[in-house]
């Protein structure tokens, strides 16, 4: 018995630096957006096809984790023949790279209920490093983590030859994201 009560305090410790298991994530409630311009006007597209293995606690942001992986093949620009055209492989090259992938280890609160992530985002088989900014909203069923990764589409090589020219297209890109966290 005297064991046990010595062993306590070092299950305790072990058991609070195991990282906790993934959140179920609701795909029908989540999204992975992205915006651009072209020719200075707003344009939006959409991945139809993701997965998401997230953990979050506000009480311990620096617990976070998250591995979203996105089916490149899925994009939709709103018509087909753009879905094509971008699914190419000057621009995304779906098919020699068919995932793209957000890894993240760590957020930190900005206070107000948002907060900061350091992690790796693969594109187009390059890796950089990136930060995503969201906020957090709990509600009844769950918990809402809606934000922002902002990427240049040249550092991965979007929109190679003659599109690699930013006047037409920017090269600021947001990859905007919903990811809801059942209870």
């Amino acid at each position: 018995m005297k064991r046990w009560i010595t062993a306590l305090p070092f299950l305790f410790l072990l058991t609070a630096t195991l990282p906790a298991a993934a959140q179920t994530v609701d795909l029908a409630r989540s999204e992975v957006l992205f915006g651009f311009k072209q020719e200075n006007v707003p344009s939006t597209g959409k991945f139809r096809k993701f997965a998401a293995q997230v953990t979050f606690d506000a009480a311990r942001p620096e617990a976070t984790r998250a591995n979203i992986d996105i089916d490149v093949t899925s994009v939709d620009l709103g018509d087909a023949g753009w879905n094509d055209d971008v699914q190419g492989a000057s621009w995304l090259n779906a098919k020699q790279f068919p995932k793209s992938a957000f890894v993240a280890t760590g957020a930190k609160a900005l206070g107000g209920g948002r907060y900061e992530s350091t992690g790796k985002f693969t594109l187009k088989g390059i890796t950089r490093d990136v930060v995503a900014t969201f906020t957090a909203k709990p509600e009844a069923a769950g918990t809402l983590l809606e934000g922002m990764v902002p990427l240049k589409r040249n550092d991965f090589k979007i929109g190679d030859g003659v599109w690699a020219d930013t006047s037409v297209v920017a090269n600021e890109v947001a990859v905007r994201f919903k990811v809801f966290l059942r209870k």
